[in-house]
């Protein structure tokens, strides 16, 4: 279950999470999001858990002169995210209580976010209230850690770094809603709702690049500081990680779920 801790990304997080994870981990699945909405020819777009804009500049790329407003729980990653894509109006937002009115969008879009709600069912009622009749809802979640390459690597790596008590926020929370019925459950509001499982292959410069980037740029950095000082992890994990993964550029498959629900 996600905490309000599991939910902060504060002061530097941003930056480590965007330069050790975002082409790795999160940009391969950006681009099939943005050809998704593309495809819908949409005029109005709000994209909620926006984190550093890797969708949000995938989502400008594929539709231009579109009305694209990003939105994030976080300032840190709104800030970030503005800075670097301009293309989009940035406004820092809770998708429990989104500052968008009745019917006011066309598609609502989520990279990776989903996982993060609190309250699931009572998002999925939120984001159906902001959007138009026949709107889109496209959303990415993570399959289980020991489908994808680097959070699979990411997680032995850490418990062979804990082993008396190993920080558990990557198996747990991004990728603790794998589950398709109980997705469709929680979008039982809408009128059509859809779940594709997708693979893509992520590359990153090395192994030690994504455990930077996992342990000082996502929630597991709370954990980590429990434990002592999260820099500190950092050399043994990507350590385990290489063992594992190999020297130098590193590749490897990750399994999600493509969700798009219609109203």
């Amino acid at each position: 279950m996600s905490t309000e801790r599991d939910r902060l990304w504060v002061d530097d997080m941003p930056a480590a999470y965007a330069e050790g994870l975002e082409t790795a981990v999160f940009a391969p699945f950006a681009t099939l999001v943005a050809e998704r909405a593309a495809a819908l020819a949409p005029r109005r777009v709000l994209e909620v858990a926006a984190g550093t804009g890797v969708v949000t500049r995938a989502l400008a790329d594929a539709l231009p002169g579109v009305d694209l407003l990003a939105t994030d729980l976080n300032a840190a990653m709104v800030a970030h995210g503005a800075e670097r894509e301009s293309r989009a109006r940035w406004e820092q937002a809770d998708v429990m209580a989104l500052p968008v009115d009745d019917d006011a969008v066309d598609l609502v879009v989520c990279g990776f976010g989903v996982m993060f709600f609190p309250d699931k069912p009572a998002a999925a009622a939120e984001i159906r209230r902001v959007l138009a009749p026949g709107g889109r809802f496209l959303a990415t979640i993570w399959d289980t850690v020991e489908t994808h390459a680097f959070g699979a690597a990411l997680t032995r790596a850490v418990e062979k770094t804990f082993p008396d008590d190993p920080p558990t926020f990557i198996r747990a929370v991004p990728h603790g809603y794998a589950d398709p019925d109980r997705i469709r459950a929680d979008l039982s509001g809408f009128a059509e709702v859809s779940v594709e499982r997708v693979v893509r292959v992520g590359t990153a410069p090395s192994a030690a690049d994504v455990a930077r980037g996992f342990c000082l740029g996502s929630p597991l950095r709370a954990q980590l500081a429990e434990r002592g000082e999260p820099q500190a992890a950092v050399d043994p994990v990507a350590a385990a990680m290489t063992t594992m993964l190999g020297d130098g550029p590193v590749s490897g498959e990750m399994a999600a779920f493509l969700v798009e629900a219609r109203t």
